[in-house]
């Protein structure tokens, strides 16, 4: 088991012969495009890594990632810190393999010879996991001031269908 910062590369099947765990953390600042959508990058990424060899003798994984950020609420464009979780399992395969026997439940994660770039595994699956449009809670938003609904006032004019003419023509015999 290694505790510290999420190493930048890993060779999974190693790992996985060793049936070794993985428990990381890293700056929310070390992970560029996962910041760009955010309000600031203070905060850290927990994340979990199991490797192993499955009934198969395949190599998968399964990754737990946790973390709090900051975004703006797209209703009342306040700081709101969300909650981010997200768990996934892979079937590591050679580039090129055939993925029909991957089972159920698993993303492929085809690998060259190359080592797996672990922080950009992470970033990708938080920036998927990030909310579409952030917002507070409903009952705990409230609305910037002046957006309140305007208030109908009596005098208020009405206004006259402007098809009513085509209703009277059409009852007409003559047209």
């Amino acid at each position: 088991m290694l505790n510290g910062p999420i190493p930048p590369h890993v060779d999974p099947r190693k790992l996985a012969d060793r049936g070794a765990t993985l428990e990381c953390e890293t700056p929310l600042a070390d992970l560029q495009r996962l910041c760009d959508p955010l309000a600031d990058n203070v905060g850290t990424v927990r994340a979990k890594f199991v490797f192993e060899r499955d009934e198969r003798n395949a190599v998968v994984m399964h990754s737990v990632l946790d973390t709090e950020v900051k975004m703006v609420c797209q209703r009342c464009l306040e700081l709101v810190a969300l909650p981010i979780h997200s768990e996934c399992d892979y079937a590591v395969v050679k580039e090129g393999a055939n993925t029909q026997s991957v089972p159920k439940g698993y993303d492929v994660l085809e690998l060259g010879e190359d080592p797996l770039d672990l922080l950009d595994l992470v970033e990708d699956e938080l920036l998927l996991a990030l909310p579409i449009v952030p917002a507070h809670d409903p009952k705990d938003c409230q609305q910037p001031a002046g957006l309140d609904e305007p208030e109908s006032s009596e005098d208020e004019v009405t206004r006259s269908n402007p098809f009513s003419v085509l209703a009277q023509l059409k009852r007409d015999p003559n047209v």
